[in-house]
């Protein structure tokens, strides 16, 4: 059959079109995405105001979350690749089945992570928590660090009504006198105290090892192993520049995350966040963490901390 000559030339321009199109994947520099989990935005405004993320070679899609379970959730789920989680929610998150492994691991101050009352409230230390309401999130470091002061005390878990609440429904709950106390972490402890909201009741000094992580999927592990290894170089340089750049480091975290400066500096000089290795001694604290939470009855089996950890990352200089 004849083809017209202006079908045939339609024809070829199609069939060339295609063609490319058809090629393209085989010839396109193709930029790996990495689907980043935070926490109140902080650790985008860490990257962010010390410039460390100028000339990646890979893509963040971020998502936010107000507190480190619905992170945990996210992370199960495979909506994330990595994200900043805290000792006791990676434990609670593991136990429940989460495949996921800690690849970056820092130290900070505990004060932050606390229990907060009222300031009017006649409550003088955990022994008082006795019979009275706390708000928190389930496995949350603010779960952990209830359970560790009251027990401390010498109370039994069941001594303290637990009210199972995000941040902002604690707050508010706190606030309106529905509870007793807020058991949180930063920044909202230095946003509760500074805008003279509530007072801390009991700190994390001395109860807690002050661990958090970065974790990541299994997935990504093995998927995208090179882009986790070069973000978490970004994250450790961009705390090193923080230590030295407080002031103005502070001021952009606050106009990142919405806080007042006065709270956003607070939070920040108090945590002296810093990255280290995963070596025994961190192992071994969160195992320590983990029989806490099976003694306490919140996890239901022996948890064996070791392979939940991924040491072949290592740390930036």
């Amino acid at each position: 059959m004849h083809t017209p000559p202006t079908h045939r030339r339609q024809f070829l321009t199609h069939a060339v079109g295609a063609a490319s199109v058809l090629a393209l994947p085989a010839f396109a520099q193709i930029r790996p995405v990495l689907k980043a989990g935070d926490q109140k935005g902080g650790l985008r405004a860490l990257l962010e105001a010390a410039g460390a993320l100028d000339g990646i070679a890979y893509d963040i899609q971020w998502a936010e979350f107000p507190a480190a379970a619905p992170l945990a959730e996210a992370l199960n789920a495979g909506a994330v690749d990595s994200g900043p989680i805290g000792d006791a929610p990676l434990i609670f998150a593991l136990a429940a089945g989460a495949r996921v492994k800690a690849i970056g691991a820092n130290r900070s101050d505990s004060y932050g992570t606390a229990v907060l009352v009222r300031p009017d409230s006649p409550l003088k230390g955990a022994a008082d928590l006795k019979g009275r309401s706390v708000a928190t999130n389930r496995g949350s470091i603010g779960h952990y660090i209830t359970l560790k002061a009251i027990t401390q005390a010498g109370l039994a878990p069941e001594d303290v009504n637990f009210r199972f609440l995000a941040p902002a429904d604690a707050k508010l709950a706190l606030t309106q006198g529905s509870v007793d106390a807020w058991a949180t972490w930063e920044p909202y402890t230095a946003l509760a105290e500074t805008s003279r909201h509530a007072r801390v009741l009991v700190s994390g000094r001395g109860l807690l090892p002050g661990l958090s992580y970065l974790a990541a999927t299994d997935t990504a592990i093995s998927s995208k192993r090179a882009v986790l290894q070069d973000f978490l170089q970004r994250v450790v340089r961009a705390q090193q520049w923080s230590y030295k750049h407080v002031d103005a480091y502070s001021a952009a975290l606050a106009r990142i995350i919405g806080i007042p400066p006065e709270a956003a500096k607070l939070q920040f000089e108090r945590r002296q966040q810093q990255w280290v290795p995963i070596n025994a001694q961190v192992i071994a604290d969160q195992q320590g963490t983990a029989d806490f939470y099976q003694q306490v009855g919140l996890i239901k089996q022996p948890l064996d901390v070791k392979g939940t950890f991924d040491t072949g990352f290592g740390l930036a200089a």
